[in-house]
């Protein structure tokens, strides 16, 4: 993608970035409520909507289980957020209870709708995979047909002057991205 091409898409999408460093000043409740609004607003199969939250502040007794599920190199940075979130994806379709193969689709488009409102507001969001998922399953009380899909910390930009030398190299690392010649085919796939 050129410069050009980059300066002419939303400013929203490309201001977005996962920090791992986080300032541990709480994020208000009517901000926490204005995220799950803009994920409520994502489009899904069937109107479906099969995404669920479950969210600790740090002040929450389960903000400190849902930080035990990280692995050690995410809850190392994590600790430091005030706001830890859990996506979840209803794996079946209320609808003749079918299994629904979009379910992580159409949860990951709620997760971008609620990235987006929060860059909106200021707030800095890092998405992670590294974490038991049974053990935030046990932990959490998630039901069969649930599936655990990313934990995701929330909160404002810390000062790299109060963090460890080695999170300040890691978030000012080099964002990368792929050519988009590497990800979109006209007409079939192309090796």
């Amino acid at each position: 993608m050129s410069s050009s091409d980059k300066d002419m898409i939303n400013k929203l999408i490309t201001d977005r970035y996962s920090p791992v460093l986080f300032d541990p000043g709480a994020v208000g409740e009517e901000k926490v409520n204005m995220l799950f609004e803009a994920a409520r607003w994502a489009p899904s199969s069937r109107n479906e909507q099969p995404w669920r939250f479950i969210y600790a502040h740090r002040n929450d007794d389960v903000f400190e289980d849902m930080l035990s599920t990280l692995f050690d190199e995410n809850r190392i940075w994590a600790q430091n957020a005030p706001l830890l979130i859990l996506s979840i994806a209803k794996t079946t379709f209320t609808y003749k209870g079918k299994p629904n193969y979009y379910a992580f689709h159409d949860t990951g488009m709620a997760v971008a709708n609620l990235l987006i409102q929060a860059t909106d507001m200021g707030l800095y969001v890092h998405q992670m995979g590294g974490y038991d998922k049974e053990k935030a399953r046990d932990l959490l009380n998630i039901p069969e047909g649930y599936q655990p899909v990313a934990m995701i910390a929330v909160g404002y930009k810390g000062n790299p002057e109060e963090m460890p030398e080695e999170l300040r190299k890691r978030d000012k690392a080099e964002r990368k991205r792929k050519f988009r010649s590497e990800l979109v085919y006209r007409g079939g796939w192309q090796s």
